[in-house]
């Protein structure tokens, strides 16, 4: 078994630094990680130097002698455009965890730039939007080679509540990450059209959640959207814009299958429709306004 540098040593290096790459590497810094960030948009990066992160104004210097790599991006796109930047910055054998949401296809290129460049790499998606980051409680769904778990593992409990394993292979946590967002979707279209129906059909929503609550339709998931829709508080945890754009990775995954993904389909079709009314940088529960 490789000797693995401590949590105090290991240096991790934080490539995006949006809703959940900020918290990550505040989180990290805060269990004493030596942490560096960088950022497309350089100002989103700089407000974690009063969190004791360093920050980079390029990808490869921020990379330069670490242990550790998380990409924390928007998409495929983002992701490979980040590390292949990085690129001249990495050293052989770096461990790489790849946190971001980029889909079936993207994911073999990704795992490929890594075993082209002699990365340890792992498929880690997070379960969980901006207050589980925030609070250090996200679930990691990690796919990945045994010999370095422990190194990744240690990141992982900085940031998270729990880690799943699920294959030594890179792309089976992806694939897991699309099946768990077509089942938020289902559950935040159906809270946003429920709401919508009762105002529709001339009753106060307010007691769709008095009804709920208490019985076996209720869960945490549900309080939390149908509150935020009644108050109009559309603040972002995770943006109807990445809503888009990963209900469209499952549309997609599924292309050419006999299986019917009519919920999915409708999903990517009611973000779309919220988007183009100009709802994209808005929660996810703006699927009512949709």
């Amino acid at each position: 078994m490789t000797d693995h540098p401590s949590a105090r040593t290991s240096r991790v290096a934080v490539l995006g630094t949006g809703l959940i790459g900020a918290a990550v590497a505040r989180n990290l810094a805060r269990k004493s990680f030596d942490v560096r960030a960088w950022n497309r948009t350089s100002d989103k990066a700089k407000v974690l130097l009063a969190d004791g992160v360093s920050v980079h104004d390029t990808a490869s210097e921020a990379v330069r002698d670490a242990d550790i790599i998380v990409t924390v991006l928007k998409d495929g796109a983002a992701v490979s455009e980040a590390i292949g930047a990085a690129q001249p910055g990495i050293a052989k054998g770096t461990v790489w965890l790849q946190l971001s949401t980029v889909g079936v296809g993207s994911i073999g290129t990704l795992s490929a730039f890594a075993e082209e460049n002699g990365l340890v790499f792992y498929d880690a998606p997070v379960q969980g939007t901006r207050q589980p980051a925030e609070q250090g409680k996200l679930v990691i769904l990690a796919s990945g080679p045994e010999n370095e778990r422990p190194l990744a593992q240690s990141v992982f409990d900085a940031i998270g509540q729990r880690t799943l394993w699920i294959s030594e292979k890179p792309g089976a946590s992806s694939r897991l990450k699309l099946a768990l967002n077509a089942y938020v979707f289902a559950l935040t279209h159906g809270t946003a059209e429920t709401l919508a129906i009762a105002k529709a059909l001339g009753i106060d929503p307010a007691l769709v959640i008095e009804a709920v609550t208490g019985g076996p339709l209720d869960s945490g998931y549900f309080q939390g959207k149908a509150a935020a829709i009644l108050r109009s508080d559309y603040t972002t945890s995770f943006s109807v814009d990445n809503g888009l754009k990963d209900a469209r990775l499952v549309v997609d995954a599924l292309a050419g299958t006999a299986i019917h993904i009519d919920l999915a389909a409708a999903s990517l079709a009611r973000f779309q429709r919220a988007a183009d009314a100009g709802h994209g940088g808005k929660d996810i529960a703006a699927s009512f306004l949709a």
